[in-house]
């Protein structure tokens, strides 16, 4: 019998928001996959491109950047260049021919305790549907 694939998330969080987030959700006690690896860091516009690269090539399925919604940055602009970051990556992933939509940003804020479950049920059964990463060192031989 073959084992269900269970996909690994890499998820970088906002210590500021999407952490506090993820640190509620807990508290409260919301269900939703254990499947993501969170790293915190001090802002969404933290995470280099090179990061979320060296994360799919090590086998991570996928990456979720958490970040502060729009003008609610602690940095002021931060998510803003985390944007930006993303939809570079995004459009380089679509030259190359790879998939794109194995990196998602979301805003999501401290209070949102809900909207990060959710976030994470949904990356996790969009990731179970596409299967394992290719680019991932698993499926390389």
């Amino acid at each position: 019998m073959e084992k269900e694939f269970d996909p690994k998330i890499v998820g970088f969080f906002c210590n500021w928001c999407t952490a506090a987030a993820a640190d509620l959700a807990g508290t409260s006690r919301i269900q939703y996959p254990a499947n993501v690896r969170p790293i915190r860091v001090m802002c969404s516009g933290s995470v280099d491109a090179s990061y979320v690269i060296k994360a799919l090539l090590e086998g991570a399925d996928g990456v979720l950047i958490g970040g502060c919604h729009p003008n609610d940055c602690h940095y002021v602009n931060g998510n803003y260049k985390a944007r930006r970051r993303v939809a570079l990556l995004k459009s380089i992933f679509n030259t190359l021919d790879l998939d794109p939509d194995r990196v998602w940003l979301r805003w999501i804020s401290a209070s949102e305790g809900v909207r990060f479950a959710k976030v994470v049920r949904q990356m996790t059964d969009e990731i179970k549907e596409k299967g394992p990463n290719p680019m991932g060192k698993s499926t390389q031989t």
